[in-house]
């Protein structure tokens, strides 16, 4: 009996060489069962808490969240079960350099606190288009940017989370992928749907607990398996499948330099001026002008316990190191057969897929390792890490569709409209990613987070030119970006293009791939592409007239402090029509118990919203663009970003 789902061949445990450990057991399960149960109750204590009929308080938690739980959601939207998945498998073959993409984190999370957010709350704004949209007027980069976001979504972070949660699901349970799979999505769907961004930033921030203390938890069976860290270097460069067949030792051997994060500029897998600077842009990308990330840093309070949640994320992120890379090498010590296997056929037989088993190293860590009980908690942590990227993304492109796209059809929709619009298009997001999974299954199945990281290099640098430039340079406009978009765009699709058409190859059977278009490191290209995209940019705005002062008041780092009314290039495509001409007090027929149920569910309750006066809305938006810090507190946030800065350097530097 055998099947074969996702590229992972699931096959009866009598036919298969480990026994396939299911959950039968009374301990796992009503670990996954009691979890569960905490998770909704929470989604439902915020969802009852939190305001959520209105579209701030949906999508922005009504501006009300300390720094805690945004460090905590933060490092939870980030940290999906592809990082368990992908970066324990990079790791095991390849070593701990993939360590260097979350370190490299702890700079970025305090650019974005200090440099970033600043203006976009400044700017008032909910969305990352919405931005742009202030700062260059016109229609043509927001609509493109928002579409490109979406787009980003279901390739890299939707479909590879489901990947991952799958192979968890594979290992522990053998269900059917495809059943896991929706059956996921559904609990997933429920709370975003239901809860808006309060709900899901106090589940985020449960599940980050669990799942720290969970992969510690993991972290110390594995480390007493192999008896100690220096044991363990040792031992991982040992760690060779005993079938090798007639392959070059350089395919199944660890490298030499697998202890090393900096790694040769030619040579190196993860070469470090690539490490250094291509990932860098990568992750401004990422953490500074993402709508996941950005959501829940303009969700403050105020400006203080913005950048003491970034300082809390960055400390958090010094954990896969530990918690993700070693336990990924341990892996391989510990089955050398199974997830260093090398002969196709052999991989083939383990795990379905013929480039390799790396991505199996933490999911059978947990299957194989961890105690009954215990074991029911780690699958539920990454179940959880799953559903916690899921909602997030799913909370995110819905404002994104709803604040973006569906306010250019429908100008005059009522808050109520936007609302079930969001809902609506969050289902229809789903039905895209379950129709894209087998299109993962076929991509760099070698691994996972390889495929992650290199599509993010071919697509978003230009983007991370734009935000760039627009915050540090006033002398950029709409011309300009829409430009360097575009060409940027261009350049990035035909390496995208090419590399799929000739797919990546592996040590064993590498692609016939040209080299002067695939022979350059994705890394370098991410640095070639964001140069590229900075002088167009930069020329063709010199080349038109410039933006006029009075339009940018607050919306770029030189002007950041004007007082000035500023005078929108564009108005909002979206106006609150509470108080349009149809103010007829007509009597309201009392809802039905069922209607009443599905809206008190969704947040859509019927009592209409207070009326504020002029004065109010206006003090309202004040306290919303306000970003002045009680002097106490913005001293210390600034010494622990030091101290942070500090200590970024130095792990670099210990495993350089």
């Amino acid at each position: 009996m055998s099947g074969d789902y996702f590229g992972f061949s699931f096959i009866r445990s009598d036919a298969r060489n480990t026994p396939n450990v299911v959950l039968n057991n009374a301990a796992d399960i009503s670990v996954i069962v009691i979890y569960f149960l905490v998770v909704l109750g929470v989604g439902i204590w915020a969802m009852v808490r939190t305001n959520r009929s209105t579209v701030g308080g949906f999508f922005l938690a009504g501006r009300s969240m300390v720094w805690w739980p945004i460090g905590a959601s933060l490092f939870a939207s980030n940290i999906g079960s592809g990082h368990f998945v992908g970066i324990a498998g990079t790791a095991a073959a390849e070593g701990i350099a993939i360590g260097g993409f979350e370190w490299n984190a702890l700079i970025v999370v305090v650019i974005l606190g200090w440099l970033f957010v600043p203006i976009y709350i400044k700017a008032g704004v909910v969305t990352m288009p919405e931005y742009l949209k202030k700062r260059f007027g016109g229609q043509r980069i927001r609509v493109y940017l928002s579409v490109l976001s979406l787009f980003l979504y279901v390739f890299t972070k939707i479909s590879a989370d489901m990947f991952s949660g799958a192979i968890f699901i594979n290992q522990a349970l053998g269900l059917n992928i495809y059943l896991a799979v929706i059956m996921l999505l559904m609990i997933t769907a429920l709370y975003t749907v239901t809860g808006g961004l309060a709900a899901v930033i106090y589940t985020d921030t449960l599940q980050t607990i669990i799942m720290v203390v969970g992969s510690f938890i993991l972290m110390g069976f594995a480390f007493h398996e192999v008896g100690g860290y220096n044991n363990f270097q040792d031992l991982y460069m040992q760690a060779v499948p005993n079938i090798t067949g007639n392959i070059s030792a350089d395919c199944y051997q660890p490298r030499p330099d697998s202890f090393h994060i900096f790694r040769d500029a030619i040579t190196g897998d993860l070469p470090w001026p690539g490490l250094v600077f291509g990932l860098t842009i990568q992750a401004t990308w990422y953490w500074c002008t993402d709508q996941v990330i950005v959501q829940r840093c303009l969700s403050a309070k105020n400006l203080s316990h913005v950048k003491a949640g970034c300082i809390l994320c960055g400390y958090l992120k010094l954990l896969p190191m530990f918690l993700m890379v070693f336990p990924g090498m341990i892996s391989r010590i510990l089955y050398p057969n199974v997830v260093a296997c090398v002969e196709p056929e052999e991989c083939l037989k383990y795990c379905g897929a013929s480039v390799g088993c790396t991505n199996i190293a933490y999911p059978k860590l947990v299957v194989d390792l961890m105690p009954n009980g215990l074991r029911g908690l780690m699958l539920s942590v990454m179940l959880a890490s799953l559903m916690s990227s899921l909602t997030s993304i799913f909370n995110s492109a819905s404002t994104l569709f709803t604040m973006d796209i569906y306010t250019k059809v429908r100008r005059s929709a009522s808050e109520r409209e936007l609302m079930i619009a969001g809902r609506v298009f969050i289902v229809a997001l789903i039905g895209v990613s379950i129709a894209w999974i087998p299109v993962v299954q076929s991509a760099q199945s070698g691994q996972l987070f390889d495929y992650i990281q290199s599509i993010t290099s071919y697509l978003t640098p230009p983007i991370a030119a734009v935000f760039m430039l627009a915050i540090f340079c006033k002398r950029v406009n709409e011309s300009g970006a829409f430009f360097g978009l575009m060409i940027g765009l261009l350049i990035g699709l035909s390496r995208m293009i090419t590399e799929f058409a000739y797919g990546t190859g592996s040590c064993v059977s590498p692609s016939n791939c040209p080299t002067i278009i695939c022979g350059v490191h994705y890394l370098y290209f991410s640095i070639i592409l964001f140069v590229i995209s900075c002088i167009i940019i930069l020329g063709v705005s010199l080349m038109t007239k410039p933006i006029p002062d009075k339009h940018l008041y607050r919306l770029c780092w030189s002007l950041r402090n004007c007082t000035e009314e500023r005078v929108d290039l564009e108005q909002d495509d979206w106006i609150d029509n509470q108080d349009s001409n149809m103010e007829i007090d007509e009597p309201e027929e009392e809802p039905g118990l069922c209607k009443k149920a599905v809206m008190c569910f969704c947040g859509l309750e019927q009592q209409k919203a207070v009326k504020m006066t002029p004065e109010e809305e206006e003090e309202l938006q004040r306290k919303l663009t306000d970003t002045s810090e009680v002097p106490l507190w913005r001293n210390v946030v600034n010494a622990n970003a030091i101290i942070l800065l500090c200590v970024a350097v130095f792990c670099h530097g210990f495993f350089a």
